[in-house]
């Protein structure tokens, strides 16, 4: 039989088969997504599903379409974007569709295309160069694209026009800016005017941003990355906004205010005069909606809210519909859905997203609980209608009367895709993905005083009186849970229980779908709350469990994670006995502008923030075995952060040990490199803990 790492790596960690990345036409006949035909095959198709019929029928096959075209190789930026997304598919990875007409555009193997979902006609265009982010106007008479830092455009006669470009090398234009892929959410730098006639286009200067190297290759010949990484502390890229007719006449629009605004969050341009912009000042305190007169670039604010802290930024919103000026803002410890300053969602639940928004209404994922999802609509007066009722976590899209809602629990293996008219289920989209070789042994709990949610898991078929090895398997930090209703969240961490190990994955303060409050709990310390809780769950853990041998714990995680296992075995030696650190930060200041500013500051401001959240500065602490792991190609935390630590630690005199990967970046999305590295980890662990087995393909 399969061991679960290789499973785990071939099916690019059970993705492969599951239905994504749903559009859904004006009048809610045809439904687009994306595809591969099997959970063993990696490449993504153009499918479209017809819901009366309860049919899918294939529109495109990328194996179908080579040789067609012009070929030309991915872009830098488009490889870009796809880290940025996390994205681990081939293929088709992301299409776009027309509001008004049933065409849409696509790129494969470098190629761009356009198809027609009612005749199935697919053609394709020769562009002037590699093609990054084509979308296809309202009226889907025209596709525009970025190429070069250029944004150009072409009809479907293959004609191609030039919008705007620049001579300048550290110019783009077009292309959303790093920090706005990384942690914004916004991975476009561009937008047709409602009637498909003009562009709201970005350019994006680097010159003054850091210029970094990235040396990722194991061959010597190979030159270094450049990369402009605008670390804590340190410059943004300068982004301006112009709206150009298809002649390349452009209309600058002064949306920074004279720079009190540093960053540009989000655009929606649903009305020809007007475009509403999302904004945010340096110190992410306040958030602002600016109404722009596409026009005569007439900027005015319409909106703002502040937080003593920071303004989260929600996926899909705000939006602006007609006089209705919809936002979700922290009030009474809640994220709420607020209608023109008044919050109508209660205080009962936790706003994650806006889908859509209209006349009727909101459609909104919320959590009454962090461990689940739901999607329900809610009038302008607060009225409430649920779409989802079963435990589990649920996720949506929706236009007009249709709306796509997936589906994962800890009963169903994968995802279950349902499509709604309205709130009633008229059709479902199967998932294709392959059962884990596993089975989950996993107990849900709320653990310590601050009631953390958490899992332990333990082996299959093992010997229920036997002591254990524990091992933590957290992320612990903001902007992701591990703690869930969905069993797909487990396999790895019951691989690791399977091999010997009582595995505790636990959610510390930071992390989010409990409350703001409990998030904010890490504002201008990273370091003692996370660690704490991590604590915390252990100690109440084996409360629970006799099992748990307290004398042999150890600690995995990777991004956040790795912070925080390295963080553990530096900080509290008499708990933690091993760790892994996967692509750990570090140096804090060392990370990006957005995201380490939210919470710590800005380092010329409160350097005791960074001061005192620098692993580099305990490395003198250590007395545990701890394994480091870094992609030499990762462009989000940089290899550099492993690095700096090791040298601390060995100036320190501190064993250790570092494996470095070469050519992969944060998401290691390589067959063989996401197999070994959990096999790699075991032994590790294995041997760090004396658990004295032979470690094989598991």
């Amino acid at each position: 039989m399969e061991t679960f790492p290789k499973q785990y790596a071939r099916t690019r960690r059970f993705t492969v088969g599951a239905p994504r990345s749903f559009a859904i036409s004006p009048n809610g006949h045809s439904i687009s997504y994306l595809q591969s035909s099997s959970g063993s095959d990696p490449i993504n198709k153009l499918w479209i599903h017809n819901p009366q019929s309860q049919t899918s029928v294939l529109l495109a096959d990328p194996q179908d379409l080579q040789g067609i075209g012009s070929n030309h190789e991915i872009s830098e930026d488009e490889q870009s974007r796809r880290e940025r997304v996390r994205e681990v598919g081939s293929g088709i990875v992301a299409f776009s569709s027309s509001a008004d007409s049933p065409n849409v555009c696509f790129t494969s193997d470098g190629t761009l295309y356009a198809a027609n979902l009612d005749s199935r006609e697919i053609i394709s265009f020769e562009t002037v160069g590699s093609v990054f982010d084509p979308q296809i106007n309202p009226n889907g008479s025209l596709i525009a694209y970025v190429s070069g830092g250029e944004l150009r455009y072409l009809d479907l006669s293959g004609n191609d026009f030039l919008v705007v470009g620049s001579q300048d090398q550290h110019i783009s234009h077009g292309v959303a800016d790093f920090i706005a892929a990384e942690e914004m959410g916004r991975r476009r730098g561009y937008w047709w005017s409602p009637r498909g006639d003009r562009l709201l286009v970005t350019e994006v200067d680097n010159s003054n941003v850091l210029n970094w190297h990235i040396l990722s290759s194991a061959d010597p010949s190979s030159p270094p990355k450049s990369l402009r990484y605008p670390k804590a502390g340190t410059n943004n890229p300068e982004v301006k906004l112009g709206v150009y007719t298809l002649e390349g006449d452009g209309l600058q629009i002064d949306w920074s205010q004279s720079a009190f605004w540093e960053y540009l969050v989000n655009v929606q341009w649903t009305q020809e005069s007007s475009i509403y912009l999302t904004v945010q000042t340096r110190d992410q305190k306040s958030m602002g909606i600016l109404k722009v007169d596409s026009d005569t670039g007439a900027v005015e604010e319409i909106y703002r809210w502040s937080d003593a802290c920071w303004v989260e930024i929600i996926p899909g919103a705000p939006k602006i519909i007609g006089e209705q000026i919809i936002t979700v803002e922290d009030r009474n410890d809640a994220r709420s859905l607020v209608i023109n300053n008044h919050p109508i969602s209660g205080d009962d639940l936790q706003v994650r997203s806006l889908i859509n928004c209209n006349e009727q209404g909101v459609i909104a994922a919320v959590s009454a609980s962090p461990l689940e999802q739901h999607i329900i609509h809610f009038d302008f007066e607060g009225r409430r209608t649920a779409f989802t009722q079963d435990p589990g976590v649920h996720d949506a899209v929706s236009n007009g009367e249709t709306t796509v809602i997936q589906y994962r629990n800890m009963d169903v293996h994968g995802v279950r895709t349902t499509v709604f008219a309205g709130d009633f289920p008229i059709s479902e989209i199967k998932d294709l993905s392959e059962k884990p070789v596993i089975s989950l042994n996993v107990s849900f709990h709320r653990l310590g005083e601050n009631e953390l949610e958490s899992v332990v898991l333990f082996p299959q078929n093992r010997d229920d009186t036997k002591l254990l090895p524990v091992l933590l398997d957290p992320y612990g930090g903001p902007h992701a849970q591990r703690v869930r209703w969905a069993q797909g969240l487990f396999g790895v961490s019951q691989w690791f229980a399977d091999q010997g190990f009582a595995v505790i994955v636990s959610d510390g303060r930071g992390t989010p779908g409990r409350s703001p409050a409990f998030e904010r709990e890490v504002y201008g310390d990273l370091a003692t709350a996370a660690l704490e809780d991590q604590i915390t769950a252990l100690s109440a853990a084996a409360e629970i469990y006799e099992r748990l041998d307290l004398g042999r714990v150890g600690i995995r995680g990777w991004s956040f994670g790795g912070y925080l296992a390295a963080l553990a075995v530096l900080r509290r030696p008499d708990i933690f006995h091993a760790a892994v650190a996967g692509a750990p930060v570090t140096d804090w200041e060392l990370y990006d502008t957005h995201y380490t500013e939210r919470y710590l500051g800005h380092p010329l401001e409160t350097p005791e923030n960074y001061e005192n959240t620098n692993l580099c500065n305990e490395a003198h602490k250590l007395e545990s075995p701890l394994l480091l792991i870094h992609g030499l190609a990762d462009d989000n935390v940089v290899a550099a952060h492993t690095f700096q630590l090791s040298q601390a630690l060995l100036e320190a005199g501190k064993p250790h040990e570092v494996l470095p990967l070469s050519g992969v970046t944060h998401m290691t999305p390589q067959e063989t490199v996401a197999e070994n590295l959990l096999l790699i980890q075991l032994r590790f662990l294995r041997k760090s803990l004396e658990m004295n087995k032979k470690v094989g393909h598991e």
